[in-house]
């Protein structure tokens, strides 16, 4: 009988364990609903959105795509940022940040940049891009055009293509004037 007792007793805490971890399994899981989501930074209503010029060297040109979060939004610019080109039709964008790069998290003032990279090497077969875009994460969202100012971007098969680096924490780096 004593042995009986003790498994009734063993199973009674059992049960009463499983209960009260379905019920911290479903406080958890409502807190973790009711949470918003920070959305990606790819809109103009979350960042203002600048591209600035970030030197020149043998042939290569860089700039960096800097994002700054406005007063009282918050959002998260991805490791991976998803740039696109308008003009330039035979230059191609290659995003060289690694597909584990961390995510920025901007609020309040908060900046990070992309660094840009491409070549001028061929005076023959140049495009200048039009402007530089982030594509939206929702086809709702309104996305991100930056007028494209720092020049020309070869356009031969060889090297037709703007370099994009991971997401950086921070503002740009002061480059020299264009």
């Amino acid at each position: 009988m004593r042995s009986a007792g003790m498994w009734w007793r063993a199973g009674a805490v059992a049960a009463a364990a499983a209960a009260v971890g379905a019920a911290v399994g479903t406080v958890a899981v409502g807190t973790a609903q009711a949470e918003p989501a920070v959305p990606r930074c790819t809109d103009t209503q979350q960042v203002d959105t600048t591209l600035s010029y970030g030197g020149a060297a043998a042939g290569t040109r860089g700039g960096y795509l800097q994002f700054t979060a406005k007063p009282g939004a918050a959002c998260v610019v991805p490791g991976v940022v998803p740039v696109g080109l308008v003009g330039a039709h035979d230059v191609l964008v290659a995003n060289d940040a690694p597909e584990d790069s961390p995510a920025v998290y901007l609020r309040d003032g908060a900046s990070a940049y992309v660094q840009l990279t491409w070549t001028v090497v061929s005076p023959e077969r140049q495009q200048t891009p039009l402007a530089v875009t982030v594509e939206p994460e929702h086809p709702e969202d309104r996305g991100i055009t930056v007028t494209w100012t720092l020049g020309p971007v070869d356009a031969t098969p060889e090297s037709h293509s703007i370099h994009v680096g991971p997401a950086t924490p921070g503002p740009a780096p002061a480059g020299p004037a264009a």
